[in-house]
C-alpha cells in the first residue's frame, strides 16, 4: 500500500448553525479541519495509508483533534504533543450574494511555535511514497517555513514525491513574503496545485481574460499559467482548479492538468454548495490518489474534480466519500437520484 505523509495545522472549527451570521449565533458547532489534515482524511477514505504530522497540546482539546483524524484511519503516530493551544477558526457560511467569512484565532498555536527539533523527518519519511503540504503552513511563522524546508529536503533525499497546494491566505502573510518563501520551497516540489488566483497572488503569474469576481474564467489562459509555473520551478505536473463563482451557493467547478507536454481539462460541474471549505483539499487528495495509482492524465483530472465536486455537498472540512462514489460521478452519473 502506498504511504502519504501530510504536514500542517489542524484547527478547531467553530461555526453557527445553518446560515446564521456571527452576530446572530448563540451556539456554535465544533468540528476539526485544516488543509493538510483534510487531504489525509480524504486519502484514508480512499484506502491509502495516510499520515498527518503536526504539533498539538497535551490537553483534551488537542486530543480531540487527534481523535477526529483517527476515526477515519489517519496515522497520527508522528504528531508531536506540546505547546499551549489549538488554533481556531470561525466560519460564517455565505448564501446567495453574501460571501462566507472566516475569522482566525490561531496566533501562538502549538504548530506555529514548533521548532526544527520537534520533527525527525528522516524517520517520518521511512517507507513514504508521497509528501504533501500547502502554502498555509509556512505562512504560520518563520519557524514553520524552516520546518517545511527541512521536510522538503529530507523527502527529496529519500526520493519521495512532493506536492504543494499554493493556498495563498492574505490574512496570514503578504504577497511579497509568500513569493519569497514559497519560491524557495518550490525548488523541491514535483506537483504544484493552485486555484485561479494563487499563481497571481504568490508569483505574479496571471491568466489573461479572467475576472474571478464576475465568475469569468478563461480556461485557455491557464495553459500559459501552468507552463510558466512548470518552466520556472521544474514541476513535473501543474494542476489548477477553475472555479466560476455565480454566487456563494452556486459555482461552476472544473480543473486543468499540465504534465509538461499536454493540457487536460475536466468536464465542468454546476455545483450547489453545502460547504465549500476543504474543496481544494479534496481536489488535491483526488489528484494524489490518481497519481499514486498511475491513472492516465485525463482520468486523473476527472477523478480529482469529481472528488472535489462531491466534497462541496458535505458539511465540515473532511471529504467523506469513497473511491467508488467518485468514479461513479466521474463516469457521468451526476443525477443525484436516490440509490435503493
Amino acid at each position: 500500500m502506498k504511504r502519504v505523509v501530510t504536514f500542517g495545522e489542524i484547527m478547531l472549527r467553530l461555526a453557527p448553525e445553518g446560515y446564521y451570521r456571527f452576530v446572530q449565533a448563540d451556539k456554535y458547532g465544533a468540528t476539526y479541519g485544516g488543509g493538510e489534515a483534510n487531504v489525509a482524511v480524504s486519502l484514508a477514505n480512499f484506502g491509502v495509508d495516510a499520515a498527518f504530522v503536526t504539533k498539538l497540546p497535551k490537553h483534551e482539546i488537542g486530543q480531540a483533534g487527534i481523535n477526529s483524524l483517527r476515526q477515519f484511519g489517519v496515522d497520527t503516530d508522528d504528531i508531536v504533543r506540546g505547546g499551549d493551544r489549538v488554533g481556531i477558526y470561525f466560519l460564517e457560511k455565505g448564501a446567495s450574494q453574501r460571501p462566507s467569512k472566516v475569522i482566525y484565532d490561531r496566533a501562538g498555536s502549538s504548530i506555529a511555535t514548533a521548532s526544527l527539533d520537534d520533527f525527525d523527518w528522516d524517520d517520518i519519511f521511512e517507507g513514504t511514497d508521497w509528501f504533501h503540504f500547502t502554502g498555509i503552513t509556512p505562512a504560520l511563522s518563520d519557524n514553520c517555513a524552516q520546518i517545511c524546508l527541512a521536510a522538503c529536503k529530507a523527502a527529496k533525499a529519500k526520493g519521495v514525491t512532493i506536492s504543494c497546494d499554493l493556498n495563498y491566505r492574505n490574512k496570514l502573510w503578504s504577497k511579497e513574503k509568500a513569493g519569497q518563501v514559497m519560491g524557495e520551497l518550490m525548488q523541491y516540489v514535483d506537483v504544484c496545485i493552485a486555484n485561479e488566483q494563487d499563481a497571481d497572488d504568490v508569483f505574479g503569474i496571471k491568466a489573461s481574460n479572467t475576472d474571478v469576481t464576475t465568475g469569468k474564467v478563461n480556461h485557455e489562459g491557464y495553459k500559459d499559467v501552468a507552463k510558466q509555473l512548470a518552466d520556472r520551478f521544474g514541476f513535473k505536473k501543474v494542476a489548477i482548479t477553475l472555479r466560476g463563482s455565480i454566487s456563494a451557493n452556486d459555482n461552476d467547478w472544473a480543473a486543468m492538468l499540465y504534465d509538461g507536454s499536454d493540457y487536460y481539462f475536466s468536464k465542468t460541474y454546476r455545483i450547489h454548495i453545502v460547504d465549500r471549505v476543504g474543496g481544494g483539499d479534496s481536489f488535491g487528495a483526488g489528484l494524489i490518489y490518481s497519481c499514486l495509482n498511475d491513472y492516465a492524465p485525463q482520468e486523473t483530472i476527472e477523478f480529482a474534480v469529481a472528488a472535489s465536486c462531491l466534497k462541496h455537498s458535505i458539511e465540515g472540512d473532511f471529504n467523506m466519500v469513497s473511491v467508488d462514489e467518485v468514479k461513479k460521478l466521474a463516469g457521468g452519473d451526476g443525477s443525484g437520484r436516490v440509490q435503493r
